[in-house]
Parts: C-alpha cells; sequence; structure tokens
C-alpha cells in the first residue's frame, strides 16, 4: 500500500485582480467602448462627473501650411486622462510635456479635430474599399479621394492636389479613382457629367463608339440639335432616340441619393502636427478623451448625513471606485501616448516623406523601446487612430515588416511596395518591366529581394502581370 504523504510546495505566479483586468480592457477599448463605458459608470456611481470643458479658443494654423489638416485642438490638464495629454518628439525621444500641469505652447496651431459628418454614402465606399483588394497606399489614396467627394458625388479635389499631399504619381492617384469608379453607385468620383454618365454606361456594358460621341456632344443634345447629333454619332434617328432615353435613365448626381442620412465618421485618437519649432507633436484628442473628477460637493454632503455603518461601507466603496477609475483614465492616456510617441518618433520619416519612407517595425521593437510587454502595446495600438498631416491611420497601419539589404540596412515592406508601383507607373508602353526586371531594380537600390516576394507584393497591389500590362497599353495607345 503506497505512503500517504503530505506535501508543501512553493511556486509563483500572477493574480490579477478585477481591477487590474479592467485597466487591460481600458487600454483596448477603442474611443466609442470608452465613452459607453464612462457613461455607465457615470450613472453607477453619483461621486464621479465630468471635467469642464476648457474655454480657450484653439488657434489655427495658416491656411497654406501643409501640414493643415484643420482648426486645432486645445488639451486641458489636470483631470483624468489627461495630465500627460501632449508629448514632443524630433531627433531625440519623446518626452511628456504636462507632468506638472503645463503644456508647451503651440505656436502655429496644428491638427484638429476630424468632424463628425453628415455621410452615410461615404461610409458605404469606405467599406468597399476595404473589402477591394487595394494594398494599403491604394486604401489611403481611396480615403483621400472619399473625403473630397462632394455632395453630388463628382470629385471635388484636383487629383494631382491629392498626389502632391500624399507625396506619389499623380498617375496612381488616377488609376486609384479610375478604380472606385466603379463601386456602387458607379459614376462617384468623376470629373465632369460625361465622365459620370460614361462610367454608368460602362458598368451596364453599354458604352460604344456612338455613346462615346454622344457624351461628346452634349451641348448639342441640349440644344436639341437632334440631327447634327445623329450624324455626329453616325446612327438612325430610332437609335438615336432609344441612346438619348438610356442616357436620361441614369443617375447625373449618384451621391445625392443618400444625402439625407447621418452617419459618424472614423475619429482619431491621437492628434500629430508640427510646431513653429519644426518639433513634431503629438497630444490625445480631447473629444475622444474622458475627463472625470470627483463630485467633492456631493462627497462631503453624503458623508455628513450618513448615519449608518451600511451607508458610510457603501460610500466608501464608491469614492474608492471612483478614484481607481480617475487613475486608470489617467494611466490609460499616459500609455497611449508614450506608445504612439514611440511609433511616431520611429516613422517621423513618414510624416515628413511619405508612404515610401515607412520603416521595418514590430511591437518587439516599441515594446523595448518604452518598457512595456509586448501584449500591452497589442492593446494599446488596437482600435487606435492617429491623425497626422497624411491622412488618419490605424496605429496598426505603421508596424510592418523588414526585408535585408545588401548594405546590412533593413528595408519597410510597404516602403517596397510603395517602389514597386511607382516602376510600374513610370514604365513606358514599350518598355514593360517583368518581375525579374523589378527584382534588378530593386537589388539596384540595395534591397535584398526575391523574384517570389515581388510577385507577392504585385498581386497585393492589384496590379497585372508584366504580359497583361502590356497588352492593355498597348490597347489604349
Amino acid at each position: 500500500m503506497a505512503d500517504v504523504r503530505q506535501e508543501l510546495h512553493q511556486t509563483q505566479g500572477l493574480v490579477m485582480t478585477a481591477q487590474m483586468r479592467q485597466s487591460l480592457r481600458l487600454l483596448q477599448f477603442s474611443n466609442f467602448d470608452l465613452q459607453s463605458y464612462v457613461d455607465e459608470q457615470l450613472d453607477l456611481n453619483p461621486l464621479l462627473e465630468r471635467a469642464q470643458p476648457d474655454t480657450q479658443p484653439p488657434t489655427d494654423r495658416p491656411a497654406d501650411d501643409p501640414n493643415t489638416l484643420s482648426p486645432a485642438v486645445q488639451t486641458g490638464s489636470g483631470e483624468a486622462g489627461m495630465d500627460e495629454g501632449r508629448s514632443v518628439y524630433g531627433d531625440s525621444a519623446p518626452r511628456s510635456s504636462g507632468a506638472s500641469g503645463a503644456a508647451p505652447t503651440r505656436e502655429e496651431g496644428g491638427t484638429g479635430n476630424i468632424p463628425l459628418a453628415e455621410r452615410p454614402l461615404r461610409d458605404q465606399i469606405y467599406q468597399q474599399l476595404c473589402l477591394s483588394p487595394a494594398g494599403p497606399q491604394d486604401r489611403l489614396i481611396g480615403a483621400h479621394l472619399i473625403e473630397a467627394l462632394d455632395p453630388a458625388g463628382r470629385l471635388g479635389t484636383d487629383p494631382a492636389e491629392i498626389a502632391r499631399v500624399l507625396n506619389i504619381s499623380p498617375a496612381r492617384v488616377e488609376a486609384v479613382r479610375q478604380r472606385m469608379m466603379r463601386f456602387d453607385p458607379p459614376g462617384l468620383f468623376a470629373l465632369s457629367l460625361q465622365e459620370c454618365l460614361a462610367a454608368q454606361l460602362m458598368e451596364k456594358n453599354r458604352y460604344d463608339p456612338a455613346m462615346a460621341a454622344l457624351l461628346d456632344n452634349l451641348d448639342m443634345l441640349a440644344r436639341q440639335d437632334l440631327k447634327r447629333l445623329q450624324a455626329a454619332c453616325g446612327v438612325s434617328a430610332e437609335d438615336l432616340a432609344d441612346m438619348i432615353a438610356e442616357l436620361r435613365a441614369l443617375n447625373p448626381k449618384p451621391g445625392v441619393e443618400a444625402a439625407s442620412e447621418t452617419v459618424a465618421s472614423v475619429v482619431p485618437d491621437i492628434l500629430t502636427y508640427r510646431a513653429a519649432s519644426g518639433e513634431w507633436m503629438l497630444e490625445l484628442n480631447p473629444d475622444t478623451t474622458p475627463r472625470l473628477v470627483l463630485n467633492s460637493a456631493l462627497q462631503t454632503r453624503i458623508a455628513l448625513h450618513a448615519q449608518r455603518r451600511d451607508d458610510q461601507t457603501g460610500l466608501t466603496e464608491q469614492l474608492s471606485n471612483a478614484n481607481w477609475l480617475i487613475r486608470a483614465l489617467q494611466q490609460r492616456s499616459m500609455t497611449i501616448l508614450k506608445v504612439s510617441g514611440e511609433i511616431m518618433r520611429r516613422q517621423e520619416a513618414f510624416l515628413t516623406h511619405g508612404v515610401g519612407c515607412l520603416r521595418p517595425l514590430t511591437l518587439r521593437n516599441v515594446a523595448d523601446a518604452v518598457q512595456l510587454h509586448e501584449s500591452t502595446v497589442s492593446r494599446v495600438t488596437s482600435n487606435k487612430y492617429i491623425a497626422t498631416p497624411r491622412g488618419t491611420f490605424a496605429l496598426k497601419f505603421f508596424f510592418t515588416t523588414a526585408l535585408n539589404g545588401h548594405d546590412g540596412e533593413t528595408h519597410s515592406s510597404e516602403s517596397i511596395r510603395h517602389t514597386i508601383r511607382q516602376l510600374v507607373n513610370a514604365e513606358p508602353p514599350d518598355a514593360i518591366l517583368s518581375d525579374d526586371a523589378i527584382v534588378a531594380r530593386l537589388r539596384r537600390d540595395g534591397v535584398d529581394i526575391a523574384r517570389r516576394t515581388v510577385a507577392k507584393y504585385r498581386d497585393s497591389l492589384n496590379i497585372p502581370s508584366s504580359v497583361r500590362r502590356r497588352h492593355l497599353k498597348a490597347v489604349s495607345s
């Protein structure tokens, strides 16, 4: 019979309290989830109240400044989540600037609110863009095109201006615009009525030479000069009548139908701008950062009138929960600021020069730099958006894999995709680049890359093969 013995073993383990688990949840919350959670806590705990908003008016950056997004946003200090609401980074590591309640002066304004907009159609197009096979840079171009839509669905900004802001070729913007004109409803992003109607006819497979001639002579149709219009189209009077009827069934303003509905756009959690000193500034968006304080008047009144022990116990528990939430929100804000500051410090070249200058970056790189666990960095960057002079991005966008170079330098996969797209856009019709030729070009620039990787990146960018491109350019020339 086996001996029965009692043994004592000592082990170490991490026991997470309910508050520790809730703190981790707070880090991962999107700004919408956080606002909902705070609203719930305000209803449950009478000792909590929202801090009064700052009354200082915002400062505007000059309209011709290329770093302008919109009017500046002022941050507060001293309340929950805003004690360290701003940081600055340049050649040195990011440093918090509000630890003592003082914030650096914004000399020339900065990035501003990304407003809630009345734009359900834009929301639908964003979904189509996300579901399309477009790569990250094409999605960035598409986002700018969507923002430039006017109420009728036409493009209200010159594509060349979008190319200038993004520091990419106009041909790249035009290629994305042409693809997005086939989104539902077709005809959006057109620069003219003629182009809008042509896109809709193409979608119906009804764009032929006769229809093209009709669209080229819309002025004749407006004057009801049907004899000359018939001659220009080369069709009979009966066919012309059918064509005109088909044309009138199209929608000249495809963006109008959904204009009355209201949908909120993505609102960034972090704002980035360049100060007059040349340093890049980073701050939390006060519109998405709840600020809570203790209702001291109510706390005192309840304490004075509470006679029973159970009343005192309940008050003590509510006070403890309120203090914890205020500290937790403050810690959340400081952690987001620390992590996003390190990300943008490492991706500063992107802010200045564009997507082609993205650096390789991993969660581990950031975690080691800010002395946090990798899982914490992952939670911080989930569901968070940052507004930059080049657009609003998910923080996850800035994490890219690395490829080795001949000189020991690493290259971001996203910047290599950008280079491949530039090479293809610049190729003449009589000198189409094969994947091997692209490999040779990249290796000449110091990028050690395999042909299969180039083919994979080309497919992810929705770029046809060299054989297909040669055929397409021969047809269009």
